[in-house]
């Protein structure tokens, strides 16, 4: 459809704007977006653009597009619309290279109607000069144009003038009430001093606020109950150059003692420098995902001895914090579409051997290449993940296949009971044949009550929080996300030590009692 001139321009100008296919279709007008795209990687690749990924349409084609434009609507979206084809860009080029003249002669707003300046006079003069009674409208109307756009011609004509009856008297700046000063010299000294006191405190005051925002990171405004006796001695010093200490200590409410207390204490080399750099490491190591108590217990598995409370407070001080939010739910419900089983885990996810109870939803994880869906399934022994299935359509497939996969790892005589929510893929004669064949119970949780499948939901939001939230994913294609998505799981059963589990993974836990993994 486009000659290689114009791919090659389209692409060029999309590289120049940076990747930008909106502002490039806008400047250009041609192609659609996912055709501009797929020319520049086809560019990027080979260096050449070989053919057009658009589709072709006959000659025939084009005739009955273009006179439909021309004879039936003069409306690009009406004939596409009716006809069902072309695009609007590639109906637009068609007309173009066919009627030069309608290019020329279009508008963008053809239903504007352009006034002469001898209709805006002679309007302009219908209002000024109009009877008693007579309202601007009716007077627009009879020219065709709007009670607006009278006044506007009125202000373009005749220049805009405000009524007199509007303008408001300027009244003189009213003079501040004078003070009468004392007459002696003795009262004004003293009154004097008051203000430079005054003015001392106020500075003072402006001075500590501004210090803590900037050594403390903490906001304007915050009192000085609410800074510990070490911030409240790192203000001091910080201040000590410019007023008093005596003053200062008043000021923010520390004693004389304690103050220097804290200063002795921050005068002391750092007795943690060693395990604050372990904890760090142990931090890093995990993503960001461990928090204190987790990072305690690799502290622990090193052969350290630390207490939990200065693992939490290393990890403030060095402002080591888990990002989180809060999962949105995908919902799968699509009605009754076959009989309901019963609750029968009723909230119970404690599992005294693995393979006795079993959990599995779908979630989904939006990044700006598309969607992609997460079907696992979850061993309610020790949360370890069974299988899991990872696709870009939440389909039968998907958990059809997973649960296959689950199911090949069982045992002679193990016949878990799996529970689900209502969605339509563990209601489909797909899912509950495989079930059947399997020997295993259904069990499913009530309508829109995503608590009695809540284990499985806690696993959705530490892989979110985790793997997911607060990771850039912009430039991130579909495969290989799956692909993070797939490394993750696998360090979540072979590596992410679990507390319940006596800080062992679960894999790690399962071969310390003697299972086979």
């Amino acid at each position: 459809m486009y000659s290689f001139a114009e791919r090659l321009r389209a692409v060029k100008l999309y590289i120049q704007y940076r990747q930008n296919a909106v502002a490039t279709v806008h400047e250009l007008g041609y192609p659609s977006r996912p055709a501009l795209r797929a020319w520049y990687k086809e560019f990027k690749k080979t260096g050449i653009i070989l053919h057009d990924s658009s589709p072709t349409y006959s000659k025939a084609q084009q005739d009955r597009a273009i006179a439909h434009y021309m004879e039936v609507s003069r409306s690009f979206a009406e004939t596409c619309r009716v006809l069902g084809y072309p695009a609007r860009p590639t109906l637009r080029l068609w007309v173009n290279d066919r009627y030069p003249e309608e290019k020329e002669g279009r508008k963008k707003f053809e239903g504007v109607i352009e006034y002469t300046k001898e209709q805006k006079e002679a309007a302009v003069a219908d209002m000024c000069n109009r009877e008693a009674g007579v309202t601007v409208t009716t007077i627009a109307k009879k020219h065709g144009t709007t009670r607006t756009s009278l006044y506007n011609w009125k202000d373009e004509l005749l220049g805009k003038e405000k009524p007199k009856a509007m303008k408001r008297p300027i009244k003189p700046p009213s003079k501040p009430a004078q003070v009468p000063l004392p007459d002696d010299k003795d009262a004004l000294e003293k009154q004097l001093s008051e203000l430079k006191e005054q003015i001392y405190f106020q500075r003072m005051e402006i001075d500590i606020l501004e210090k803590t925002a900037e050594l403390l990171k903490k906001e304007l405004g915050i009192g000085q109950k609410d800074l510990t006796n070490r911030e409240k001695s790192v203000l001091i010093d910080a201040l000590r150059e410019n007023y008093s200490l005596k003053t200062l200590l008043l000021k923010v409410d520390i004693s004389k003692s304690s103050y220097f207390y804290q200063r002795s204490s921050l005068s002391k080399a750092d007795k943690y420098a060693d395990l604050r750099q372990d904890v760090k490491l142990a931090f890093k190591d995990s993503n960001s995902r461990y928090g204190y108590r987790r990072v305690h217990a690799v502290i622990q598995n090193m052969g350290r001895t630390v207490s939990e409370k200065v693992i939490r407070r290393i990890m403030r001080e060095e402002l080591l914090i888990v990002p989180y939010r809060r999962r949105r739910k995908f919902n799968s419900y699509a009605g009754e579409i076959s009989p309901e089983v019963e609750n029968i885990l009723a909230r119970d996810f404690h599992a005294a051997k693995p393979n006795d109870k079993w959990l599995t939803d779908l979630t989904e994880f939006n990044i700006p290449a598309g969607k992609v869906y997460l079907s696992p399934i979850i061993d309610c022994y020790d949360g370890m993940a069974v299988s899991w299935t990872i696709g870009t359509s939440p389909n039968a497939d998907l958990v059809n296949n997973m649960l296959d996969s689950a199911i090949s790892t069982l045992h002679d005589g193990e016949k878990p009971t799996v529970h689900s929510d209502r969605g339509s893929h563990y209601r489909w004669p797909g899912w509950i044949s495989r079930m059947d064949n399997a020997g295993l119970t259904r069990s499913m949780s009530r309508k829109a009550c995503p608590q009695d499948n809540s284990a499985c939901e806690g696993f959705f939001g530490t892989v979110k929080n985790e793997m997911f939230h607060y990771s850039s994913w912009k430039n991130t294609s579909i495969k290989k996300f799956i692909k993070e998505l797939d490394k993750y799981l696998k360090w979540y059963n072979e590596k992410r030590i679990k507390i319940s589990l006596g800080a062992m993974s679960p894999i790690q836990h399962r071969r310390s009692v003697g299972l086979a993994v």
